[in-house]
């Protein structure tokens, strides 16, 4: 008979309860790994769904916490550099918490780390590392650290961000296999996501094209086309402005036709030179020129101040070199948002390039109708000097010579005064062939190019370069007397500027709307003293009076002089 308080009966079943315990264990890491990579399976089926590039993004940082229980979690896109982020996707931080830290990182101290070598990197605690140079103000505290690059086609897309284990726990190997796992499924949607969003784009541009065309080709004003390339530019690049800049003939400057966005009618009207701003470069090299931030780009001048609240920028040329330049687009969106990238410069060029085409057609349609009405203007001046005058003036001569036979004396005097209205009619015909045949546009350049060359020539007096902006149709809508006026008092207003203000900065802003004109002329100079000479206000006073206009003088609250002469337009 066995005695079950023998120490050998209790060995075995001791060993019998360790292989139990061990199996169970075996059973539920098996059942955990089975777990972890169906949850994997699920997350990369998950972010493969999607094709919108900012969900796919969202997907992937989401799924990144799940499966390796990360309590703070952020996808790092690289920008076209390759040494920043240009843009943070971050899951676990609030968004109060994320507005009292401030801007999103660019890309330094650890996560910079990752970025010039993109390689795992797995690290216990995040303030050991030599990289780490600590966390700005209301920054959550963070120890553990896991990150992982994403590469699409071969090239480093961005980096995925991964602190705190929840429990305390740290980051293993498998945490570093499972996410590397995900970094590749990641890529392959990102780069989907990136094909589909561009097929789109591209399909928008066509679109626009086709609406841009049907516009100019149907006969409607240029101003309508202009406006129109702003608003789809800035509708498909997501901008918060958009503007068309124009060449002023005989000038290097371009003047702003049309902004549509954000603090449009800063930007509208103003003339810019060629050098230092973004419009005048992308004018001059006829490619596109692009700006991470484009108060703060030393390439661009920051008189005027026109950029307030904007970031990121680029301007292409409308047209190409080898077909002519036509203008500048330049499109900006909001301080904080992702800078453009190559693509999306290439394809606002494209459509500039085609909008450009467009315009020359448009254009060379207008020419031919233009042709055909003067051909067919001088045809009827012929016709009416060949025709009509000649048998008119044979009347006249006949009752002339009939009239030496009329012998009662009011029928004489009848036949006489037929003769004279026939030759104030022979009169009356010939001023209208005249007018036929006098072609337009012999009055010389435009007010617009005259106001640009006046600037430039006063700019070495004044020592800096006013700012200038016109408005309206002033070229076509401003009579030519009325120009002359306008030159005059603005050569004596920017001549008083140079002899007497001591300013270091003026404007000139000439706008009409089609019933009145406006010249205003604006410096931040010493003001006009009490006792000094008043003969050029006066002349700039009468000059107004003779055109039924008004001049006033007025010294805003911040110092300088305001001098603004307005008359009104002749009725159409």
């Amino acid at each position: 008979m066995v005695n079950a308080e023998d120490p050998r009966v209790r060995l075995p079943e001791l060993r019998l309860d360790e292989l139990l315990e061990e199996l169970q264990a075996r059973i539920d890491e098996a059942r955990g790994t089975r777990d972890r990579v169906h949850s994997l399976l699920e997350a990369v089926l998950s972010v493969g769904r999607e094709l919108d590039l900012e969900q796919v993004l969202r997907s992937i940082v989401e799924a990144a916490a799940v499966l390796v229980d990360a309590e703070y979690a952020a996808l790092g896109v690289i920008g076209s550099g390759g040494r920043t982020l240009s843009a943070f996707h971050t899951v676990g931080v609030s968004e109060e918490r994320i507005a009292e830290i401030g801007p999103f990182p660019r890309g330094h101290g650890i996560l910079g780390e990752v970025i010039r070598r993109p390689e795992p990197l797995r690290l216990e605690k995040i303030s050991q590392h030599p990289a780490s140079y600590g966390f700005p103000p209301h920054h959550p505290p963070m120890d553990s650290f896991l990150g992982v690059p994403i590469r699409v086609r071969d090239q480093v897309f961005g980096n995925l961000y991964l602190t705190e284990k929840r429990g305390g726990a740290q980051f293993d190997e498998e945490d570093e296999v499972v996410l590397s796992t995900l970094a590749v499924a990641a890529g392959v949607a990102i780069d989907n996501a990136r094909l589909y969003e561009e097929s789109r784009l591209r399909e928008r541009w066509l679109r626009a094209n086709v609406e841009i065309t049907h516009c100019l080709m149907s006969g409607n004003d240029r101003a309508e086309a202009l406006k129109l390339i702003a608003e789809r530019a800035r509708e498909i690049m997501g901008s918060a402005l958009a503007a068309v800049a124009l060449p002023v003939r005989d000038t290097e400057c371009l003047t702003v036709e049309i902004a549509v966005g954000m603090d449009a009618r800063v930007h509208r009207g103003l003339v810019l030179p060629l050098s230092g701003t973004l419009t005048g470069l992308a004018f001059r090299a006829a490619a596109p020129v692009m700006s991470d931030d484009v108060r703060r780009d030393r390439r661009i001048s920051p008189e005027p101040p026109r950029f307030q609240g904007l970031g990121p920028a680029v301007a292409v040329p409308i047209g190409t070199r080898e077909g002519g330049v036509r203008g500048a687009v330049l499109v900006a969106r909001e301080a904080g948002r992702p800078v453009f990238a190559e693509q999306e410069a290439d394809m606002l060029g494209g459509f500039a390039a085609q909008a450009a085409i467009a315009m020359e057609l448009a254009e060379r349609r207008a020419d031919a109708e233009r042709i055909a009405v003067l051909q067919d203007r001088d045809r009827i001046a012929r016709d009416l000097h060949d025709l009509a005058i000649q048998r008119l003036f044979a009347t006249g001569m006949t009752l002339q010579s009939a009239g030496r036979f009329i012998e009662h004396p009011e029928a004489s005097e009848r036949v006489a005064r037929a003769v004279d209205d026939l030759d104030d009619t022979i009169g009356i015909i010939r001023s209208a062939i005249f007018g036929l045949r006098t072609r337009a546009g012999a009055a010389g350049a435009g007010l617009r190019a005259r106001v640009v060359r006046l600037v430039g020539e006063e700019t070495p007096a004044l020592g800096f370069t006013p700012g200038v902006r016109m408005e309206g149709l002033v070229d076509t809508d401003v009579p030519h007397e009325i120009a002359d006026q306008i030159m005059a008092v603005l050569a004596e207003a920017l001549t008083n500027i140079a002899r007497h203000a001591h300013a270091d900065r003026a404007r000139v802003d000439l706008t009409t709307d089609g019933r009145e004109v406006c010249l205003t002329v604006s410096d931040n100079g010493v003001g006009i003293p009490p006792d000094g000479l008043r003969s050029g206000l006066r002349n700039m006073a009468e000059r107004a009076a003779q055109l039924g206009g008004h001049f006033e003088v007025s010294g805003p609250d911040g110092g300088g002089t305001v001098l603004r002469w307005r008359v009104p337009l002749p009725s159409s």
